[in-house]
């Protein structure tokens, strides 16, 4: 049990009645000694006389050391000012015995009747009171409890040697940060208690830089602002005290808002902003009383990037979708063509078949082109990449573009300077051109416009990003289609590159020519942007890397195309043929039969590794498909080697090369032929595969 603190020490004071008694006590000594000394009666006036003037003498001395022995601050108000302080603090002596203290103190340090010391702390305590005594002002580790706590010492009274001392503790830093009020007034909620409503916004709210208002009112749409920090007017735009909170909000976002909140919706909710309905806030309200604190924080960037990343995600899984049925339709195609080449041999011009014949052909050779467009979409065609010098290449197809645009409509083409050089495949990208160009022409004609703008340039990564790429990497070759027509409205924006979506009429568009373009740009490595408002048209900005050839390696020369020869296309030989689609491959073995040659024939991949085996050394080419059911096409190559003596290997696929290229590396002899193939094609390359092997 802590022991009682004792109170300062009473101070000596001159006593009148005991200086009286002491003199007559002395006096009565000396009269009563007189008889012993055989004193006469002058000598006992002396002897009293010099009695009371030594007892005068001694209660001067008294009454000097008493003086001299009290403080001059004695007084009770320096234990009144200790009392008064809001801050922990104690009266003490010079020994470190407490005289007084607070309720502050004893809460910290308890009923200790002298300042707490141990350890290091004692050293500073004794060299703190050193230097109080001397009038000084000391700082002090007291020690209670196994904490350390910093105490300031200064003297009561400005004198040296004084004999009291008022020691203050310093108050501790702060653990945490303190909750803003708007987390407070919910934590007190949710604890039952009923705040007070806010006055004024916290300091965290005042400088946040997400917007703060302090409304009051009811509903807090119609609640008026009482005060606001500079982030709300950055957001919301100006706005006045007294304005109604709901005005700051979109009309038709604020209904919805306020439908969620009367349904109890918790969080945050979600609202466009009156100034620019294209922001998106998120809308946060804690009530208080008859307050509310609203915050609005500002999520459009947030927005943008899950609805890219959503756009981006569905694309992905059309292009899936769209490349499977393209590899599915191009079996079909293949065995079509094939089929329609057998029976033109049977069914030469002038024959009543032959028109039937032709028309088949032709309507077979668009679906084989919506086939490729599916490709294009889905990033799996087949590309030929060569480098090209932007302004040449947009330069020589203008002429055709010329005549593609009618005569109502106006080109106007812009060549920028420095323009770089790329690596596409040149008839991938006049497509894309072309759509993008056709596209133009038609929103033109319907709005009443005539002028169709090519722009190229070469830009840099801020360019870019200002032009839509934010995710450019280095400068980029730019080609940009715009016209003057009518635009494209919000609501379909974020459909246009859709596989089958169009605006136009039934029978006038089938929907691919954008999401082929943004395929073609896609598999290019590059990107594609949109720019459009509604009334002043639309401009769309195809984003390429600028090619940069390797230190020291001279670019490729360009490719010149041998001219096509008519020859003979029989030829010799023993070729193994695996293909999982019957038809194709039952069509495609006759008619190669037909040129001369030997065919066996493999459903599978397992089937053919069997007959690779079987014939060890005697195939002299092997045909495969790539993707089949079980064994597929590279996994076929890579078992059966050992048996091909070095045989060349040529793969047919409805799936670009690039989808399987790199299962084929360190592999020789291979070469690839896209689906869908007609039957001179494909005899075309047996033929060269043969003679290069020889």
């Amino acid at each position: 049990m802590a022991e009682t603190p004792q109170g300062p020490e009473p101070a000596r004071r001159f006593d009148p009645l005991t200086a009286i008694a002491v003199v007559f006590f002395l006096m009565a000594v000396a009269f009563a000694a007189a008889p012993a000394i055989n004193a006469g009666p002058a000598t006992l006036a002396g002897l009293m006389l010099l009695v009371g003037l030594a007892g005068v003498a001694c209660l001067g001395l008294f009454v000097l050391r008493s003086t001299l022995e009290t403080p001059a601050d004695a007084e009770p108000g320096a234990e009144r000012l200790v009392e008064a302080l809001g801050e922990p603090a104690a009266l003490a002596g010079p020994d470190g015995r407490i005289h007084a203290c607070n309720a502050a103190w004893r809460e910290i340090l308890g009923e200790a009747p002298r300042l707490p010391k141990g350890g290091s702390s004692a050293a500073s305590l004794f060299s703190a009171l050193g230097a109080a005594r001397r009038g000084e002002s000391a700082q002090a580790t007291l020690r209670a409890a196994g904490a350390d706590h910093a105490a300031d010492i200064s003297p009561v009274g400005a004198a040296s040697g004084a004999r009291r001392f008022l020691v203050r503790l310093r108050p501790a830093a702060p653990e945490r940060l303190a909750l803003p009020a708007a987390a407070l007034e919910v934590l007190t909620a949710a604890a039952g208690a009923k705040a007070p409503p806010p006055k004024v916004l916290d300091a965290f709210a005042a400088a946040s830089p997400f917007g703060a208002a302090l409304l009051e009112g009811e509903d807090p749409f119609n609640a008026v602002i009482i005060e606001a920090n500079p982030a709300l007017a950055g957001m919301a735009g100006p706005f006045e005290r007294g304005q109604a909170f709901g005005d700051l909000i979109e009309t038709n976002s604020r209904q919805d808002a306020a439908q969620r909140l009367a349904q109890g919706m918790e969080g945050a909710l979600e609202v466009r902003l009156s100034r620019d309905p294209a922001k998106i806030a998120h809308l946060y309200l804690s009530r208080t009383g008859g307050r509310w604190v609203a915050y609005l924080v500002d999520v459009s960037d947030q927005k943008q990037m899950e609805l890219q990343l959503a756009q981006s995600q569905k694309m992905q899984a059309i292009g899936q979708l769209a490349g499977g049925v393209a590899h599915d339709f191009n079996n079909l195609l293949t065995a079509i063509l094939m089929q329609l080449d057998s029976l033109a041999a049977r069914h030469p011009v002038g024959d009543p078949s032959y028109e039937g014949l032709n028309e088949i052909r032709q309507t077979s050779n668009r679906a084989a082109d919506l086939v490729r467009k599916l490709l294009a979409f889905s990033r799996k065609q087949t590309v030929q990449r060569e480098i090209l010098e932007l302004g040449e290449l947009i330069s020589e197809f203008e002429v055709l573009l010329r005549r593609v645009l009618s005569e109502d409509v106006t080109v106007d083409t812009e060549y920028g300077r420095d323009l770089p050089h790329v690596r596409v495949d040149r008839g991938q990208l006049e497509t894309a051109v072309m759509n993008l160009a056709v596209n133009a022409r038609d929103a033109v004609r319907a709005y009443g416009g005539t002028t169709v703008r090519i722009r190229t340039a070469r830009v840099t990564e801020a360019e870019a990003a200002a032009l839509g790429y934010t995710g450019a990497k280095g400068d980029q070759a730019l080609i940009e289609v715009s016209d003057d027509g009518p635009g494209i409205a919000p609501e379909v924006m974020d459909k246009i590159f859709d596989p089958f979506f169009t605006t136009k009429p039934v029978g006038e568009g089938t929907g691919l020519g954008l999401a082929t373009v943004y395929g073609i740009v896609k598999q290019s490595d590059g990107w594609i942007s949109v720019a459009s408002k509604m009334g002043e048209g639309s401009a769309f900005r195809i984003f390429l890397p600028v090619y940069q050839p390797a230190i020291g390696v001279p670019a490729p020369a360009p490719v010149v195309k041998a001219k096509t020869v008519a020859r003979d296309l029989s030829g010799a030989g023993r070729i193994l043929f695996v293909e999982d689609e019957d038809a194709v491959r039952g069509v495609a073995a006759r008619l190669l039969r037909a040129r001369g040659y030997e065919v066996i024939e493999a459903a599978s991949g397992e089937e053919a590794l069997e007959l690779c085996e079987l014939h060890a050394g005697q195939i002299d080419l092997m045909i495969s498909d790539v993707v089949m059911p079980g064994m597929q096409g590279p996994d076929l190559l890579k078992q059966a080697r050992q048996y091909l003596a070095g045989a060349p290997v040529m793969f047919i696929s409805g799936y670009a090369e690039a989808e399987f290229s790199n299962l084929l590396e360190g592999e020789a002899n291979i070469s690839f032929l896209p689906k869908p193939i007609d039957i001179k094609t494909l005899a075309e390359r047996v033929k060269q595969e043969l003679q290069k092997a020889a």
